[in-house]
C-alpha cells in the first residue's frame, strides 16, 4: 500500500519530512516518473530497465538509492548480515531467454541504464518511509517463477497427413505479453490435425475395423444383401454338380478298366487252373471216356509250346459258362457243330478270348506254319502243324469252321483244327482264324509227344 505523499507544510510542523528531505516541490514525481514500468518491460535479455539489472538493485548503501541503504541499515540491526559479494545480477536472462526460445546467438550487450534523478541521500539515524506502488498478481508470478525449471513436454513427430506450420523458435512472438503467454504454452505441443487428415484417419480405423478389429453392426438390408452376394449362383452350382458327375464317371471308368484288364485275367486264371486240375483228377479216375459232353463241360486240355499256353477245353463257346472263365470252347451245337480230336474225318474248331478273362488267344496271331498244337484227351495226345491264317474276316462267316475250311488252302477232307479269336485287340469287330492239320496222335500209355517233351 502506497504512503500518502508529504504535503510541503508538514516540515513546518516538525514531522519526519521536516528539513526538505525530498527537495524542492515536484523532485519525487520527477523521480518516480523517471523509472522504467516494470508491466510493460520488454522481453528478457532486450530490456534496459534497472529492474532488472545488479547495480539498479536498491540496498547498496553508495549507490543512488538512500532508501534502499537505509532498510538495509535496518535489517543489519535485527541481525541479518548481507555477504559480502561483489554485485551481480540477480536474474540471468540470457539463461532465461535460452529456455524459453531455445539455443540463440551471441546477444547483443545491455546497455547500461541511465540513472534518472532520483532523491536525495538520506542522512543516517533519518526515520525513512519507503513508498511502494501495486504490482499485479499476474506479473509478480512471472517474475518469481523459475522458467529454467520448467521441462518442456517432448514435440512428436508432426502429422504427415498435415502438419501445421510451426512458430520459428528463433523469433520471439510479438504482441504483448498475453500472447507471448498463449505462445509460450502452445509449444512442445501435437498440432491439431487438419479436417483432411482427420477425414482420412476416421477412413484408415474403419477400415482397420473391418479388417481385424469388430466390424460395425449392418443394418437388415444389408444383411439380406450379403447373405444373397454369399450364395452361389445356378450356374456355379450347375458347373459344380456337372464336375462332380465326370469326377465320378472318371472313377467308374477307372475302375471298370483296371477290372476288364486286370482283374479279370487273374479271375479266369483261376477257374481254368481249378478246371484243368478236375480234368486231370478224372482221367486218373478213370472217368471222362469220349463222347457227347455237356455245355460248359471240360474234356481236354490244348498245349501251345511256342506261346507257353496251357488251357482246358470246355464243350460249347458261351461266354458266361466258357469263354469268360478263361477256357476254350468247342463249337459243338446246331449249325456250329464240328468234330471232335478223336473222329478219323473232320474239322476241330476252337474259339477263344484274345484279350481279358485269361486272353488265352493273346498272341495266336504269332505262330507260324509248323508250330505244334497238341490236344491232349484222356486217352491220347494229338499233334497238329499250324499251316495257314486269317487275319480278318466277318463274324458272320461260319464257312471257316467247315469239315473243309474255306480259305485254309485244304481240297479234300482231312482231320484239322481251326483257332478263332476276336481282331483287333480289345474290340470284337472282326475274327482272325488260324488252320492246322494232324500230324501224329499218340496214346497217353507211350508216353508225350516230341513237341510237349522238348
Amino acid at each position: 500500500m502506497t504512503a500518502p505523499r508529504p504535503e510541503d507544510g508538514a516540515g513546518q510542523d516538525g514531522g519526519p519530512y521536516a528539513g526538505g528531505a525530498y527537495g524542492p516541490d515536484g523532485a519525487f514525481v520527477a523521480a518516480v516518473d523517471g523509472l522504467a514500468d516494470p508491466l510493460s518491460d520488454p522481453l528478457p535479455g532486450q530490456h534496459a530497465s534497472p529492474w532488472f539489472r545488479a547495480d539498479g538493485i536498491p540496498g547498496d548503501p553508495a549507490g543512488p538509492d538512500g532508501v534502499a541503504g537505509a532498510a538495509e541499515a535496518a535489517g543489519a540491526d535485527r541481525g541479518l548480515q548481507r555477504p559480502q559479494e561483489a554485485p551481480s545480477e540477480w536474474y540471468d536472462p540470457e539463461g532465461y531467454q535460452r529456455d524459453w526460445y531455445g539455443p540463440q546467438g551471441p546477444s547483443a550487450p545491455v546497455p547500461a541504464p541511465v540513472p534518472g534523478p532520483g532523491p536525495r541521500p538520506v542522512t543516517p539515524g533519518t526515520p525513512v518511509t519507503v513508498t511502494t506502488r501495486p504490482v499485479p498478481d499476474e506479473t509478480l508470478l512471472l517474475r518469481t517463477t523459475d522458467t529454467r525449471r520448467i521441462v518442456p513436454e517432448p514435440y512428436d513427430a508432426p502429422d504427415p497427413s498435415g502438419p501445421a506450420e510451426q512458430p520459428d523458435p528463433a523469433e520471439p512472438p510479438a504482441g504483448g505479453r498475453a500472447e507471448r503467454r498463449r505462445a509460450a504454452k502452445g509449444r512442445g505441443r501435437r498440432p491439431a490435425p487438419a479436417a483432411g487428415a482427420t477425414k482420412a484417419a476416421g477412413g484408415a480405423t474403419k477400415a482397420a475395423g473391418g479388417a481385424g478389429g469388430a466390424a460395425a453392426p449392418l443394418s437388415r438390408m444389408e444383411a439380406r444383401r450379403a447373405a444373397k452376394a454369399a450364395k452361389d449362383s445356378p450356374a456355379v452350382v450347375a458347373s459344380r454338380a456337372v464336375g462332380e458327375i465326370f469326377i465320378s464317371l472318371g472313377v467308374l471308368m477307372l475302375l471298370f478298366v483296371t477290372y476288364q484288364l486286370w482283374w479279370t485275367n487273374v479271375r479266369a486264371e483261376q477257374i481254368a487252373g481249378k478246371e484243368k486240375n478236375r480234368i486231370q483228377e478224372e482221367w486218373a479216375k478213370g472217368a471222362g471216356k469220349p463222347g457227347t459232353f455237356a455245355p460248359g463241360q471240360g474234356f481236354a486240355i490244348m498245349h501251345i509250346p511256342k506261346l507257353d499256353v496251357v488251357v482246358p477245353i470246355a464243350e460249347g463257346i458261351s461266354n458266361e459258362k466258357v469263354l469268360d472263365r478263361g477256357m476254350l470252347g468247342h463249337y459243338g451245337e446246331g449249325k456250329l457243330k464240328t468234330a471232335m480230336p478223336e473222329d478219323k474225318q473232320g474239322n476241330f474248331a476252337v474259339a477263344g478270348h484274345r484279350n481279358t478273362h485269361g486272353e488265352p488267344f493273346r498272341y495266336v496271331n504269332k505262330l507260324s506254319p509248323g508250330d505244334p498244337i497238341v490236344v491232349e484227351t484222356r486217352d491220347a495226345y494229338y499233334t497238329y502243324e499250324m499251316t495257314s491264317v486269317l487275319p480278318q474276316t466277318m463274324p458272320s462267316n461260319i464257312s471257316v469252321i467247315e469239315p473243309i475250311p474255306v480259305g485254309s488252302g485244304f481240297t479234300k477232307p482231312g482231320r484239322y483244327i481251326t483257332l478263332t479269336t476276336c481282331t483287333p485287340e480289345f474290340t470284337s469287330t472282326y475274327r482272325l482264324i488260324v488252320w492246322g492239320k494232324m500230324v501224329d496222335e499218340r496214346p497217353r500209355g507211350e508216353g508225350k509227344p516230341k513237341a510237349l517233351v522238348g
